[in-house]
């Protein structure tokens, strides 16, 4: 399959997880609706300027909206924390991070 094939399924699949219908993307990227469904379809090379009004649009970054494109091997631990952190919001986020940070002090400070 193309890669603009790809990227227009992964698009739909964005568009579907958040429950909005093309008419609603394309008001919020400020596209046209033909146009959006082009995309989704693999019919459309859409553009970068586009690519960023949809991935703002669907309030995705264009990693996520890019990620899962290709067949990927099994992610290692540092992608689990990730995707398990990037649908949680800044204070979550922080909170993790500052547990982190604690406990490699922690460990450092027990090697030395």
């Amino acid at each position: 399959m193309e890669l603009i094939q790809k990227l227009g399924e992964r698009i739909r699949f964005l568009r579907r997880e958040k429950n909005i219908s093309q008419e609603q993307l394309g008001e919020l990227s400020n596209l046209h609706t033909n146009y959006i469904g082009a995309i989704e379809r693999g019919e459309k090379n859409i553009t970068l300027e586009s690519l960023v009004k949809v991935s703002k649009g669907l309030e995705v970054s264009l990693d996520e909206l890019f990620r899962y494109l290709e067949p990927m091997d099994e992610p290692d631990d540092l992608q689990k924390v990730v995707d398990l952190l990037s649908n949680r919001s800044s204070e979550d986020q922080s909170l993790a991070f500052n547990l982190l940070v604690e406990i490699f002090h922690w460990e450092q400070k027990k090697n030395q």
